[in-house]
């Protein structure tokens, strides 16, 4: 699918963003071992978090969904109630699926293959495969088992203290999910924090953890996990492509409903703020141990800033539409220590310089981020998604404000995330002409 834009006069109206991807995955793996029925609403109803829900299924879970997907009724069958699935498990481009259900599977008495599309198989699982081995289980895959399809034979797991090489939540969370198995307590530590709502998550199911700066430590439980009903707050990664737009448009008001408010998520609430943005937080509150708010921003000229360190972490999904942002912005800004951006859908680094040059932005690719020079107009271009669903938001929004059409191949992409994205896009810049639209090219 081709989608032709072009730049309305004004960006005004309230946007309510899909359910927290993260979140979703974890609600329904977490569920999916906990003892009793939970309800899951709000759920994002992408094609990475019905990944999931195949493969828990697959797994021997009943899973019931509404019409649309959003709202689940997860039969927890407990800490053991998992049974050896009948073929292969398809992760499709969930790396989020892939590497949270590596350690959940490490911890079962069975064996397990699991696999993904041409895109997650090319992405690194070694960094998993390295401490679940540690920890007792098998694992064997492509490349000594740095690549996926990943086979896991389970069960009979150790505790183990282990330094995390990288700042990873998917890491993070595959260890500890293994560690509710284990004999003894796990105890890990990262270079920098990164996402923690597998702990929050964890923590209100009644699993003791003990958490430290970048260090946590899990027990093993000795009752089951608490099934929870969770209302899944708005995806932050999702509502930030609406609080660039708002910013970099030159006439724009934009609320977005319900986002959630994660300490270890906001790096680009952060960035915009010292760029120079007029956010402003309405509405604070805390439901099932995640903060949710509303944002509000307005057009406001930015300026170039200096990204890197432990900030990264809690950007590291946003990096894409950081940089139209600083595109926009007067003065240099500089992406560093973002390394991980070459390993996710695309490499965000090298695909989102390539597409950012077509509307004329002076950007430079660095090995581990970007140099971006701002202040100039952006004009119109023909640009593609590489498969990638952050990159295909980042290229909507760049024709949003663009001088020209603009036309964005691949465009269904989007649905990995935000099903509802295109229709966000045309409610939005419907109230003055020119329109959006698809086209047949």
């Amino acid at each position: 699918m081709i989608k032709r834009m072009a730049s309305p006069d004004q960006l005004v109206g309230e946007i309510t963003p899909p359910g927290d991807k993260s979140l979703s995955h974890r609600a329904v793996i977490f569920n999916a071992i906990a003892q009793g029925r939970a309800r899951v609403t709000n759920f994002l109803p992408g094609a990475d978090c019905q990944a999931t829900i195949a493969c828990m299924r697959a797994l021997g879970v009943s899973i019931q969904e509404d019409d649309d997907e959003r709202e689940l009724v997860v039969e927890g069958v407990g800490k053991e109630g998992l049974r050896e699935a009948e073929t292969v498990l398809d992760a499709q481009n969930s790396g989020t699926t892939m590497r949270l259900l590596a350690g959940l599977l490490a911890a079962q008495p069975f064996f397990s293959v699991i696999t993904g599309d041409v895109s997650l198989r090319s992405r690194p699982m070694g960094r998993i495969a390295v401490p679940l081995r540690q920890m007792g289980a098998s694992v064997w895959g492509r490349q000594g088992g740095s690549l996926p399809p990943l086979a896991i034979a389970g069960g009979r797991l150790s505790g183990i203290d282990y330094q995390m090489p990288v700042a990873s939540a998917q890491l993070k969370s595959a260890l500890l999910l293994a560690g509710l198995y284990a004999r003894g307590e796990t105890h890990l530590e990262e270079p920098a924090p990164s996402r923690d709502h597998t702990e929050r998550m964890l923590e209100a199911m009644g699993v003791e953890l003990r958490r430290e700066g970048n260090r946590v430590a899990l027990v093993p439980p000795s009752q089951p996990l608490r099934a929870l009903d969770i209302h899944v707050p708005g995806d932050i990664s999702s509502a930030a492509f609406w609080l660039v737009a708002g910013t970099i448009h030159p006439r724009a008001r934009i609320v977005v409903r319900g986002v959630g408010m994660n300490p270890t998520r906001t790096g680009i609430l952060d960035v915009l703020r010292a760029m120079g943005a007029m956010l402003k937080v309405e509405k604070a509150r805390e439901e099932r141990g995640e903060l949710v708010a509303d944002v509000m921003v307005e057009s406001r000229p930015l300026r170039g800033v200096e990204i890197g360190g432990d900030l990264i972490p809690r950007l590291i999904d946003e990096a894409p539409i950081i940089a139209l942002a600083a595109a926009a912005a007067q003065g240099t800004t500089i992406i560093k220590d973002a390394a991980e951006l070459r390993v996710k859908e695309s490499d965000r680094i090298s695909t989102t310089v390539a597409e950012l040059r077509r509307f004329g932005v002076n950007i430079e690719e660095m090995p581990d981020g970007m140099i971006i020079r701002g202040g100039g107009e952006l004009q119109g271009a023909t640009c593609k998604s590489y498969g990638d669903h952050r990159l295909a938001m980042t290229l909507a929004m760049a024709g949003l404000v663009a001088r020209g059409e603009t036309f964005v191949r691949d465009a269904e992409i989007v649905d990995v995330s935000y099903p509802h994205f295109w229709e966000d896009v045309e409610r939005l810049a419907s109230s003055s002409p020119p329109p959006t639209g698809s086209s047949d090219l």
